[in-house]
Parts: structure tokens; sequence; C-alpha cells
């Protein structure tokens, strides 16, 4: 996947979600940026991330991030590495130390757009995440890194105990769906 392919994926993705069908637009002028996988381009850029599920879609892998206090999906910047879902992969082993897991379809999961707040200096800016669905083995040893505090596999029934954020709501509700799709 590349600039042009994600243009063509994002001009095809659907989603129930409305807010996300408004970002598929902004995200499409960000791409006519030729900086926007760069992490100092604003006012903001490209991520990825990986939305990690157990084989029965009933875990997502959360991990609590060190600079943001909270619990989130794996995922960070391109550094210029256009190709998204590569840096999903990259994040996700990065900050799990999983090596096994598996990209569910070669398709965008979900899309979004939030605010990191200023931090050293760095002005606060967007972040554009293109999320992808991978599976893993919850028996898998977990390391994770200075990047996080801690990393946890969280049943779907308690995930608002962990998170409120619209998006990680919105990508359990996606999960759920699937797995009434797989039963």
């Amino acid at each position: 996947m590349d600039r042009n392919q994600l243009i063509e994926d994002l001009k095809q993705y659907s989603s129930s979600h409305p807010e996300e069908l408004l970002f598929v637009t902004q995200f499409q002028t960000l791409l006519k940026h030729s900086d926007c996988f760069f992490r100092d381009h604003l006012p903001g850029h490209i991520t990825g991330s990986a939305w990690i599920t157990n084989s029965y879609f009933t875990k997502v892998l959360l991990v609590h991030h060190v600079k943001l206090d909270k619990w989130l999906q794996p995922g960070g910047h391109a550094d210029g590495d256009e190709n998204v879902m590569n840096v999903a992969l990259r994040e996700l082993q990065e900050e799990t130390g999983l090596t096994n897991s598996k990209l569910y379809r070669d398709a965008i999961f979900d899309i979004d757009i939030h605010t990191i707040p200023e931090r050293n200096g760095f002005p606060a800016h967007a972040h554009y995440d293109i999320r992808f669905l991978f599976t893993a083995d919850e028996s898998e040893l977990l390391i994770h890194n200075h990047e996080s505090h801690a990393i946890q596999w969280v049943n779907l029934s308690i995930l608002e105990k962990y998170s409120t954020e619209q998006s990680i709501l919105r990508m359990k509700e996606k999960l759920i769906h699937l797995n009434a799709i797989w039963n």
C-alpha cells in the first residue's frame, strides 16, 4: 500500500459511523501534502494503528501509553513510510513484542482524526490514524517497551473500564459486529 493506494482505499471506504465518513474528506485533503507522512508536518500527519483481537473476537490488546496516560491500541508515526499497513504492523511488534500476529483483512478497519496535546514545545496537532485489524494468540509472550506502562488483553465486555474514547468504542462495536457475522 502506498499513498495512491491509500487514496483509492479511502474513496471506497464505507462505514455506518457518520464521523468516519466526514474524516474521509479530511484525509483526502491531507494526502495532497507531500510531507503528510512525516511527524513534523502540521497541523497534522498520517499515523498507523493496529486493533488486535484474539481469534474469538472477544478480547483486544491494549497498551497503557506513557505520554498520553491512556489505554490505546498500538500505533504510531509513519515517519515517511507511505505504507501505513506496514506502519501498523511495525508499531504492533514494537509495542507488544508479538511476532505471530496476522492481518485479518487487507483493508482499512477504521479511521480517526484526534488531537495530540502540546508536548515539549511541539504544538498540539492532529493524528490522522489509519487502523488495521489483526488477530493474535493470547498465549504469546507480551513485551512492552518504553512507550507504555503496561499491555493487557481486555475482554470487550469490560472495555469501557479501560477507555471511553469514542474511536475505541467504535472499533469495539465493529468487532462485535464481525463476531456476530461469524456466529
